[in-house]
């Protein structure tokens, strides 16, 4: 997990892909995690080999990879098979195997209103992730607001747009910003 903070702080933006062809395009750049947001059963494994070999970290979000059940033994398997470096996922049974499996958990979270907010605090706590992801990105106060309440990574993500964002994100508590736009990867 050290090997992974310190990346995080090296390099605080995440390329967040939605498409597996981006991937060359994101290890071209200084990004030191790639967040995948896209992928199957059948075609993620080389992508997350490939980002690997060019030593990048690799997280894959579980909710949206297709052909694989969002239960412990499919968590087990995207552990044992595919090895990315993490997961991310809203659900919180997730977190709980992906910990068990000793693979770095990220559990993400929605902000749509202030009773989320202390949902998402009560939650955080109970489950224990090794980071939080915060969606929308773009909203400092909430950042901020949970970086005093609760004593994890928090990773902004979510309708940023510019490097203000990124900024504003950060400066708030963030400790990393994912973004999917192409032109903020290499935005420090």
């Amino acid at each position: 997990m050290r090997d992974i903070l310190a990346d995080l702080k090296a390099y605080p933006i995440i390329a967040a892909i939605r498409d597996i062809d981006a991937v060359d395009l994101a290890l071209d750049k200084p990004v030191r995690c790639i967040f995948m947001l896209a992928g199957d059963i059948l075609n993620i494994k080389y992508p997350v080999t490939h980002i690997k070999k060019a030593r990048k970290r690799v997280f894959l979000h579980m909710d949206l990879l297709e052909g694989v059940s969002k239960d412990a033994a499919g968590l087990r398997y995207v552990s044992e098979e595919i090895r990315p470096d993490g997961i991310i996922t809203t659900r919180s049974n997730l977190i709980s195997s992906a910990k068990s499996e000793g693979i770095f958990a990220i559990q993400r979270a929605f902000f749509l209103d202030s009773q989320a907010v202390d949902t998402a605090v009560r939650t955080i706590r109970q489950v224990d992730p090794d980071a939080v992801e915060i969606l929308p990105g773009v909203i400092p106060k909430i950042i901020k607001r949970l970086h005093e309440n609760v004593n994890h990574l928090l990773i902004a993500g979510g309708l940023i747009e510019d490097k203000k964002e990124v900024n504003d994100a950060l400066e708030a508590g963030a400790w990393a910003v994912s973004v999917s736009r192409e032109d903020l990867w290499d935005a420090f």
